[in-house]
């Protein structure tokens, strides 16, 4: 009887540890944020410097496409809406053509934070919101795209477009 405890405790012991493993998976690279309020991922990132200096980042979602525009790769805030060198584009393609939502020089508002440049590893990182206009008046879209709580991390730079 004292033999069949130990055995049955083993097998609690035994069955405890193999169940109590973690699935871990890192979101690297990252960009996500809340589109209109819903949450809204990337399948697909990649950005590019050109000889100019400018950052371009592209994020990719079956059917979507966010392009982000900067002036520099340097962590600081370029505010939207202001020029047309630092913008954010959204573009939807269906089978009834696309949608594009834009800032520009007067056109929407909001926000691209570079918080980090990892010259080494070649990725930038950081945070996002904006409210991009539907630029062609598209009827088949609301006037105004709000994304707001967005974070790429560590978007890898794949070319140096000359």
């Amino acid at each position: 009887m004292h033999f069949m405890k130990k055995y049955l405790l083993f097998i609690i012991v035994l069955f405890s540890v193999v169940s109590c493993q973690e699935d871990i998976r890192f979101n690297n690279p990252s960009f996500q944020g809340l589109k209109d309020n819903v949450f809204w991922r990337a399948i697909q990132t990649k950005a590019s410097l050109s000889a100019n200096g400018s950052l371009i980042i592209e994020a990719y979602s079956g059917n979507e496409v966010i392009t982000f525009k900067t002036t520099s790769k340097l962590p600081q805030t370029y505010l939207l809406g202001t020029s047309s060198s630092k913008t954010a584009t959204y573009v939807l393609t269906d089978s009834n053509g696309s949608i594009t939502f834009a800032t520009g020089s007067g056109i929407g508002d909001g926000q691209i934070k570079i918080t980090e440049y990892d010259d080494i590893n070649n990725t930038v990182s950081g945070t996002f919101k904006f409210n991009a206009e539907n630029i062609y008046n598209n009827p088949l879209a609301g006037p105004v795209l709000n994304f707001q709580q967005g974070v790429f991390y560590k978007i890898p730079i794949t070319t140096t477009v000359q």
